[in-house]
């Protein structure tokens, strides 16, 4: 089942409609959540994000679109799918209507939830992607359904035996995995590319700055890297709200360990 405006529909049942403005046009947002055991992972944390990125989008916000509405919502989602765990997916898009010029500003929304399957995998190899370039700009930062780079960029690494991609800015400095925020480790300092680059501001991202940040072992850098500053790394890792915390062990000629990860992985788990 699906939820589509607060309705429950049999998903083969759903019809698009010819003028829906994400499949023409890309205008639509989403957030992707983690629920375990009936509880949503980081729900302010969702909640600010989208409506943050709504309002830059210049998406009308119902007035009934509280967090609390918003948590509701996703959990009977769930909860019709008899899911207490879940992966799931909040899509906000633009009314039908109109060309590139919307009709209104209005939006509608999805929610789809689906069995929560997490791998953490002891290798992971990744390359640079390098056909296309993401924009540092402030729009590459917020989670539009635009994501014609991430596709490719997965069909690249699917093709050449690779677990992940690395994607790259203009001006070819590191911005993020595929699916994720990365992050270096060399000596006692651990590094991040900033929001400038052009990355997802990622919560996961959040939640690790905030953790090293605190730190007394390790300090936290968010700092231009480049492809190649990243085989000097003794650690690299990817951050998402699924998984968590992903090691990369391989990433050209160059082997990583997985110690700060690991430890990282624990203190995340304790923010539960």
């Amino acid at each position: 089942m699906i939820n589509f405006n607060g309705i429950m529909l049999d998903e083969s049942k759903a019809m698009l409609n010819a003028n829906n403005r994400a499949f023409n046009y890309g205008d639509a947002l989403f957030e992707t959540l983690k629920i375990v055991n009936s509880k949503i992972y980081y729900l302010e944390d969702h909640y600010f994000r989208l409506m943050a990125s709504m309002r830059m989008l210049r998406m009308e916000i119902p007035l009934n679109f509280t967090m609390e509405f918003f948590e509701s919502e996703l959990l009977n989602t769930a909860e019709q799918n008899n899911l207490e765990s879940a992966r799931v997916r909040l899509t906000v898009f633009r009314k039908d209507g109109g060309l590139y010029n919307p009709t209104s500003n209005q939006i509608d929304y999805l929610i789809v939830a689906s069995p929560l399957q997490i791998l953490v995998k002891e290798k992971y190899s990744v390359d640079i992607f390098k056909d296309y370039y993401l924009n540092s700009d402030i729009l590459s930062t917020i989670k539009t359904t635009n994501k014609i780079i991430n596709v490719l960029a997965s069909i690249y690494a699917s093709e050449n035996g690779f677990d992940n991609c690395i994607l790259v800015n203009e001006r070819k400095q590191v911005v993020e995995a595929i699916n994720g925020n990365i992050f270096m480790v060399k000596g006692n300092t651990i590094k991040t590319p900033p929001i400038t680059e052009g990355c997802i501001k990622g919560i996961t991202r959040k939640k690790i700055i905030e953790i090293v940040s605190k730190s007394d072992d390790y300090s936290i850098e968010e700092t231009e890297i480049s492809p190649f500053e990243l085989q000097k790394a003794d650690e690299i890792f990817i951050t998402n709200v699924i998984v968590g915390i992903q090691p990369i062990t391989q990433y050209k000629k160059a082997a990583f360990g997985t110690k700060v990860s690991s430890a990282l992985a624990l203190e995340l788990s304790k923010l539960i």
